[in-house]
Parts: structure tokens; sequence; C-alpha cells
């Protein structure tokens, strides 16, 4: 305004100093939701100033971080991968997402992720420590794989045990091999196992098309039609 002092320019920046001030008051409001662990209220708060302040990586991560306090963790991911790439060296949000992704049951983008925190930072303690069990996870769960595929199912159900020994924290791996378990004791005839293991997946998951499929194979077998 002080360089061109023309009635347009005072009022274009009038109108942005006007904007300006209502940013900085939905910012603290967002703030103060935040505090009160009122995150939907500080959700909506920041889409609004996100709207205007696309490339504001603090303020994805705390919106990030309201998408996980509300269990919308798949909403979280999109705000912490642009916050990677908006702030340099971000290794907290790699770290986040890798943890994310881990937590949803994908090993193999937790571990994708996790990498790119340790290429910025290779002593990065977090990252380093979650490294070490991604990747000891992903390859008992690839090993397992690949014994289904040459048929060797009792090496396959001792590898997806030993799935369930690494990860007993977070659920969906333990049903995940439980469902291949049900696979392998299906296509090795262990019927009367295999219903059993089949019918604990599906009392976790009704809908496992997998698990209904060899459960129904495992009761042809016993000559349970009607089942």
């Amino acid at each position: 305004l002080k360089s061109n002092p023309s009635s347009n320019e005072e009022k274009e920046a009038q109108t942005q100093l006007t904007k300006s001030d209502e940013l900085q008051r939905l910012h603290s409001q967002a703030l103060s939701a935040y505090q009160q662990e009122d995150y939907v209220v500080a959700i909506s708060l920041l889409d609004e100033i996100l709207a205007v302040c696309v490339w504001d990586a603090e303020l994805r991560e705390l919106r990030a971080e309201c998408y996980i306090k509300e269990g919308e963790p798949s909403k979280a991911i999109s705000d912490l991968k642009a916050a990677a790439k908006l702030k340099n060296d971000n290794t907290e949000a790699f770290y986040k997402i890798s943890r994310i992704y881990y937590q949803l049951g994908d090993h193999e983008l937790s571990l994708s992720e996790v990498r790119e925190c340790l290429k910025l930072d290779q002593d990065h303690k977090q990252c380093f420590s979650l490294y070490k069990q991604v990747k000891k996870l992903n390859k008992q769960i690839e090993s397992a794989e690949e014994f289904i595929r040459e048929g060797r199912y009792e090496d396959a159900i001792n590898k997806y045990n030993s799935v369930m020994k690494t990860e007993p924290e977070v659920p969906v791996y333990a049903t995940r091999a439980k469902e291949r378990i049900c696979h392998c004791l299906s296509k090795s005839q262990q019927s009367t196992e295999a219903i059993k293991v089949c019918t604990e997946v599906l009392q976790l998951e009704p809908t496992n098309v997998n698990a209904l499929k060899d459960r129904a194979e495992a009761y042809l077998l016993e000559d349970l039609y009607e089942e």
C-alpha cells in the first residue's frame, strides 16, 4: 500500500487485513477447542483456515491429530503426507504415517513410510524401533504366504502363529493370521480344526468372504451340506 497508494490497493489491503484478523481468531478458537478435547469443532475451524492457508504444515499436523483422536486415521494420513512434503526433514510426520498404516494392518505401506523417516535421520529412535518391528512382521507374513503358494500348509500355520506372537497388541494382525490359518487347515483337509478357526474369524468379522469360503470347504469334507 505504501509503494502504490491507490484506492484499489487500499481496498485490497484492507480486505486482506480483515481476512487475516478473522483467520487469527479462528486459529485461537481451534487451539482452544483442541485443548478442551472438542476435536469435531477443532476440525471444522481448521477446515476453514486451511481453505485459505493451504500450505500451512503445522495446521495440517494439528488437524491430523484431531482426526486420530476422533478415530479417523485414514483422514489423518492425507494431512500428514502433505505436512511431510511442506516441511523439510519432517521425520515426525513420516513416523506418524507409518504408525497409522501399521495400526490399520497395512504393514507394507508402514514399512515404506518408516524407511522415509530413516532416510532423513538414521538415528531416529522411534522410527528405528518401529522399523525393526514392522520389518520382522513383514518378513514373517511374506514367508507364510510363500509357504501357502508352495502348498506347505503346516509351515504356513506355524509362521502365522509366529505373526500373532510378534504383534499381540494390534488385533487386525491376529484376525488376518487366523483367517490364513483357517485357509491352510481347510486346504490340508483338517476339517474339524478348520471349522473351529474359521468360526473364530467369523465371530470377529461376520462378512469375511475368505473365511466363509474356507469354512464351506471344511463343511463339505465333513458331509455337512446344509451348513
